[in-house]
């Protein structure tokens, strides 16, 4: 008899470190593909091709959408706050700022989740190490935000992207109280339920606020192959790699790649399209990761074995 074989503890490297790059590329995408179309039309893009690519994943792993409706009920928060929102904001941001302060700004997501958590799901309890943590992070979100020398358009671009990394503190609580654990469906189905969601907000949205985008024949390659990216890759591949991470290795081990997705946009932002770092940007994402770090009890968690848990939606801040 063949025993039956065990994920390589180490197995889930390659899918953590490919999200690093996927979503850390994210915000060089948005920012080619903001400079044609629409924000909102960036994320209703984005969104369709993210759907289209869960769906079919879906079709090869020979699973089907949950057909609940009070999941697909609750779902909706996740779908329009963890999805529709912050992809249109994080777009409209770039029209202001650069695609690696934006990354920065994602790298926010730890501490918007914990007093959300806290004060209204109550899933988390405060602790004098966690207060001590958003103490510190939003210390270096104020040295990040360079208040004391932004202009009006800078000041409203990282105010916009502060608020969708916000929104992922909103969802993510919001999933694990009234979603994770209460559902069989696979991570890679909640996924699919979520960014299709998403798909059909954000382009209600879409033609509400911009009318119409402009035929896909004026966009050029860049633009096409930006969307495509955003969607296939950042909406798409990247969750259900995400759901592997979890999988193998659990839900705080997938969560560090908050910590990588900052380091990638920066360093792409600059090799790829030439942009530039404050000094205060570098020091304050230092800072926040800092207060996210001890937030979460980085420094003194104890390693012990636990058995592998449900594949949970609530992934990272992608974007």
């Amino acid at each position: 008899m063949i025993a039956p074989t065990t994920p390589d503890k180490r197995s889930w490297l390659p899918a953590f470190l490919a999200n690093a790059v996927i979503w850390g590329a994210s915000f060089i995408f948005i920012k080619i593909a903001v400079e044609t179309l629409h924000p909102t039309w960036v994320a209703a893009g984005r969104t369709i091709a993210g759907a289209a690519t869960l769906l079919i994943i879906l079709v090869l792993m020979k699973e089907k959408l949950p057909r609940e409706r009070w999941l697909w009920g609750h779902m909706i928060v996740p779908g329009v706050v963890g999805v529709a929102i912050p992809f249109s904001l994080f777009a409209y941001g770039e029209e202001h700022i650069s695609s690696l302060l934006a990354g920065i700004w994602n790298a926010t997501t730890g501490l918007w989740v914990l007093p959300f958590a806290v004060l209204v799901f109550r899933t988390e309890k405060f602790t004098v190490r966690s207060v001590a943590g958003l103490i510190l992070g939003f210390v270096g979100v104020l040295v990040v935000l360079g208040f004391w020398h932004a202009d009006g358009g800078d000041l409203m671009g990282q105010l916009m992207c502060a608020i969708a990394a916000l929104c992922y503190g909103i969802y993510v609580p919001y999933t694990k109280k009234y979603i994770t654990g209460r559902t069989k469906a696979s991570g890679v189905a909640l996924a699919a339920m979520q960014v299709s969601i998403g798909a059909v907000a954000t382009t209600i949205a879409a033609i509400v606020l911009s009318g119409l985008p402009p035929s896909i024949g004026t966009w050029g390659w860049d633009v096409t192959g930006s969307i495509l990216a955003l969607g296939i890759f950042g909406s798409g591949i990247a969750l259900a790699l995400n759901m592997r991470v979890i999988q193998i290795a659990g839900a705080s081990t997938a969560a560090y790649v908050t910590y990588l997705i900052p380091v990638v946009a920066v360093a792409l932002g600059i090799l790829v399209l030439g942009e530039s770092l404050a000094w205060n940007q570098p020091i304050g994402a230092l800072v926040v990761l800092l207060g996210v770090a001890v937030a979460q009890g980085v420094f003194t968690r104890k390693q012990v074995s636990a058995p592998l848990p449900t594949p949970e939606v609530a992934q990272p801040a992608r974007r």
